[in-house]
């Protein structure tokens, strides 16, 4: 399980728990810069094809291809990485769309301006806007939910945020997943009501991957937690049994 920006493997302790209970082994790292005791510029100058890195070498050491889950900027780590590993199956909770396909949304062209402006500057850390997670990725999420969550968010890689926001301004491309669809069994689940990436970025990451589409019209973007999160789960969990059965 691939976390977003600004937080950490910590994102999945609710939502892995009905993967756990169906007998799968969960990992959900830290990418790097995001553990709780690394410091807060650990994060600076790093690509999002360093997290991706990340993903590859950790897929590289288990005994069997894995399935991956990412969500929101996760979602796009990911799919880079799902290229590379070749999972049994994929599955994208409310993704960062790649290289290519427009996903705008107020709180993402604010976070976009914000990346762009600490890019340019020495430190290139993003300090999280705790009144912006609030409004906009936590909107569902009651309060005394969500001030747990906002406590222990961190600064996340400006660079990061801007090849996945600003795209067009990276000449290197570093958030494109390459030509074609995914040769991989591939679902992304929106929340018809979210504020970061619109169900309809979902569906255009879905058609750019070759993958299926849904969406839940109740749900926001903190998928993997706020009221409705089971349905997500059990419906993540449908889609791995049939495809592990298709492939058996």
């Amino acid at each position: 399980m691939v976390h977003g920006a600004f937080v950490g493997g910590w994102s999945f302790e609710t939502f892995r728990s009905p993967f756990e209970t169906a007998g799968h082994r969960v990992l959900a790292p830290d990418l790097r810069g995001h553990g709780a005791k690394e410091p807060s510029d650990a994060v600076i100058g790093v690509s999002i094809r360093d997290y991706a890195d990340d993903v590859v070498e950790l897929c590289a050491d288990l005994e069997q291809p894995p399935i991956l889950i990412g969500h929101s900027m996760g979602g796009l780590v990911a799919q880079l990485a799902a290229r590379r590993v070749r999972p049994k199956a994929l599955v994208l909770l409310a993704p960062s769309p790649p290289w290519g396909l427009v996903g705008w949304s107020m709180e993402a062209a604010l976070t976009a301006v914000g990346a762009q402006m600490a890019s340019l500057m020495s430190n290139g850390a993003l300090e999280p806007s705790r009144e912006i997670m609030r409004l906009g990725t936590l909107d569902r999420m009651p309060p005394h939910a969500a001030e747990p969550i906002l406590e222990r968010m961190r600064p996340e890689s400006a660079r990061a945020v801007a090849e996945t926001l600003n795209w067009w301004l990276d000449p290197f491309m570093n958030s494109s997943i390459g030509s074609g669809p995914l040769p991989i069994p591939s679902l992304v689940i929106s929340g018809g009501a979210d504020q970061v990436h619109s169900a309809a970025s979902g569906r255009l990451v879905a058609e750019r991957i070759g993958g299926e589409f849904l969406n839940f019209p109740e749900m926001s973007h903190w998928l993997v937690g706020e009221p409705g999160w089971e349905a997500v789960a059990e419906t993540a969990l449908e889609f791995i049994g049939r495809e592990l059965r298709a492939a058996a």
